[in-house]
Parts: C-alpha cells; sequence; structure tokens
C-alpha cells in the first residue's frame, strides 16, 4: 500500500479527533501516514504541494472534500490525484450517495483496500468547482438559514432551516436550460432549481435521487411547487425522494445547465453565494479519481 497523506480540519471537535485517531489506527497497520492539520486556503495549498504522488485522504465532511477538490483543480492537479474519503462532516452527504461506509474503521478499510473509480465534476463558467450540488431558491434560502443553526444542532440545523424557509418561501422567475433545451422559462415562478452530482444534501435528504457522480451527466431538478398545498406536498414527496415525479416538477440529464433571471442565491456544497442573475454549469466528466468500495 502506497503511503496516505490524510488532510484534515485543524478546528475539528473532540468526537472528531477520536473518530480520526481510530481511522487512523486501522491506516497504520497497513501503510505509513502523513497527518496535515488545515484551517485556510493558504495552509491547505501548501500540505498539497508536498503531496507527490501519494493518495490525499480527506477527513472531515463534504465542505472539506469540496476545499480539496477546489484546491487541487486550481493547481490542476486534480486528474493525477487518487482521493480517499473519512466522513467526518455533519451531513456526509456526497459519501452516502457513493456507498462509503459512514463507520469510521470501515471508510478506513475502503481506503486501504477499495478500488480507484474516475468522478465526475461539476464546473462553472468562472472554474468554481461543485462536488455533489449546487441549488437555488428554497434550498438555497434554506442553506442560508441553517448556516448559524448548524453550529448549535449539528445535522438537524438543515431540515429546520428548510422548514423555517418552506413557512416564507423565495419565489424566483428563472430561465432553466439543459443542453440548450429550455426547460422553464421567465413566465413561471419556480420554488428550486437543483443540479445534482450527487443524490442527496443535507444529511440524506435526496434531491436529486437518480444522481450519479460517475456516469458522466448531471441530474437536474426544476420544481414549480409555489402554491401552499403545492409546497406541502413537495415537501411530504421529497422526504420520500418522490418528489421528482409531481407534475409540477421537471427531471432532466444533461452536461450544462444555465440558469438566468433572478436575482438569485446559490449553494454549492455548502458554500453560498449571490445575488446572481446568470450561472453556466457544466459537467467534467472522469475530472479525479477516487477510492470506492
Amino acid at each position: 500500500m502506497d503511503p496516505l497523506l490524510v488532510i484534515t480540519n485543524s478546528e475539528a471537535g473532540t468526537a472528531d479527533e477520536e473518530n480520526l485517531a481510530a481511522a487512523l489506527a486501522v491506516l497504520r497497520e497497513r501503510t505509513s501516514v502523513e497527518v496535515a492539520a488545515t484551517s485556510n486556503p493558504g495552509e491547505l495549498d501548501g500540505v498539497l504541494h508536498r503531496a507527490g504522488s501519494r493518495p490525499v485522504v480527506v477527513a472531515g465532511g463534504d465542505g472539506s472534500l469540496h476545499a480539496v477538490i477546489a484546491a487541487l483543480h486550481r493547481r490542476r492537479d486534480l486528474e493525477h490525484t487518487v482521493l480517499g474519503l473519512l466522513p467526518l462532516g455533519t451531513g456526509n452527504d456526497f459519501a452516502r450517495g457513493i456507498g462509503i461506509p459512514l463507520d469510521i474503521e470501515e471508510a478506513a478499510n475502503v481506503v486501504l483496500r477499495g478500488r480507484s473509480r474516475p468522478m465526475d465534476l461539476i464546473v462553472d463558467e468562472v472554474g468554481e468547482v461543485v462536488v455533489n450540488s449546487v441549488h437555488v431558491g428554497v434550498g438555497a434560502e434554506a442553506s442560508r438559514r441553517a448556516v448559524g443553526l448548524k453550529e448549535r444542532l449539528g445535522r438537524f440545523g438543515y431540515p429546520l432551516g428548510a422548514l423555517l424557509t418552506a413557512l416564507d418561501p423565495p419565489l424566483v422567475r428563472l430561465r432553466v436550460e439543459v443542453d440548450g433545451e429550455v426547460v422553464t422559462d421567465l413566465d413561471d415562478p419556480v420554488l428550486m432549481v437543483a443540479i445534482g452530482n450527487g443524490s442527496s444534501v443535507g444529511g440524506g435528504t435526496e434531491l436529486t435521487p437518480d444522481a450519479d457522480p460517475k456516469d458522466g451527466l448531471v441530474d437536474v431538478l426544476v420544481s414549480r411547487s409555489t402554491g401552499p398545498l403545492a409546497r406541502v406536498l413537495y415537501t411530504v414527496r421529497l422526504g420520500f425522494a418522490t418528489h421528482h415525479h409531481r407534475e409540477d416538477v421537471s427531471y432532466r440529464r444533461g452536461r450544462t445547465v444555465s440558469v438566468s433571471g433572478g436575482p438569485f442565491w446559490c449553494s454549492a456544497d455548502g458554500e453560498i453565494y449571490g445575488p446572481e442573475r446568470q450561472r453556466t454549469w457544466h459537467v467534467e466528466p472522469a475530472a479525479y479519481s477516487m477510492l470506492l468500495p
């Protein structure tokens, strides 16, 4: 087994440190491991600079994985790097979607014994990456509200943020195109738009349930469930991952997605930005490799 570089968050809590120690014990039975704790992009860039040909193992959640992949993409080292994941986040949605166990010792065994598989990446027109999911509308607003709640409530912050947002949702008028085909236009208010490389957000909510980050496509969901009753029924079916079958929901798959209108906010892997008037995302198939079961 090749030596490993494990990157972790220097601000991790006590529980994460205990889980990390358990994972490192498993890894060190088979190989040598360097652990690097980082807290900002500058430190992360310095660590990646000395990674060499070693597999890079991210010990953290979706945000940590996003930060490492974004840094590697910016350095143009991503396609030459094999990544592993030890899920230590609150939601761990990307790990859920690709079959990495949430049990930390089992995840460490995947790093040791898993197969390297090519993974897709979503990239926008300014070069920003999305590893798991980006959404606009009610989902982005829920994420905005959940930021503060997650600090106090952990993974329960997202559903509470979603509930508060559902009571007073932002309705935006957007033109959404998938591979040049118009899915919805400015004359129809939209509850949300989701572009999924992975299937779930918010700690297991399957927003784009058919998404597979290994198939060269992104899944695009557009919900026009804007009335009070429609919103309630949409939310109920979201809990059962059948919301995308509603008549007021469009579900497409493609390689390029353009959203314009608004103004609108975006939530990309939990990072909030905006307000925007236009954004375009495309999929880069097999952009990097990850160790999977």
